[in-house]
């Protein structure tokens, strides 16, 4: 009787953590060798990275630079982890990615106006 039990709690712990496994996203971890901009990086490896979630202002666009200086001071030459969503790539062949930092999202982290969209930052 309790080995039918123990055989029971096993294989019913093996099924959830086959579940688990087999649904979750893997995360990677990886060096950010080069901040291309304010929602774009390179990691090691020469991969690009285009953050989920972040629409930074383009270099022709205002704050520009100011966004790219705190995505720099967020990342750069740093160790962070990257996880995958429902799509891999973007149409320029970056993979999209949720960053972490030191387990921080940097979404939360962007400063408010500065990672974010224009038409996030402007409510006319």
């Amino acid at each position: 009787m309790q080995r039918r039990r123990l055989r029971a709690s096993f294989s019913a712990l093996t099924i959830a953590l086959f579940l688990l496994v087999g649904c979750g996203v893997t995360p990677e971890v990886a060096r950010v060798a080069q901040v291309i901009d304010g929602d774009t990086i390179v990691i090691e490896g020469g991969y690009h990275v285009r953050y989920i979630g972040i629409d930074a202002p383009k270099r022709d666009e205002p704050l520009y630079r100011e966004a790219k200086e705190a995505n720099r001071a967020l990342v750069e030459g740093k160790t962070v982890r990257l996880e995958r969503d429902v799509s891999d790539r973007d149409r320029y062949g970056r993979l999209l990615r949720h960053v972490y930092e030191n387990i921080r999202n940097i979404k939360p982290l962007a400063l408010p106006g500065v990672l974010y969209g224009l038409s996030n930052r402007c409510n006319f």
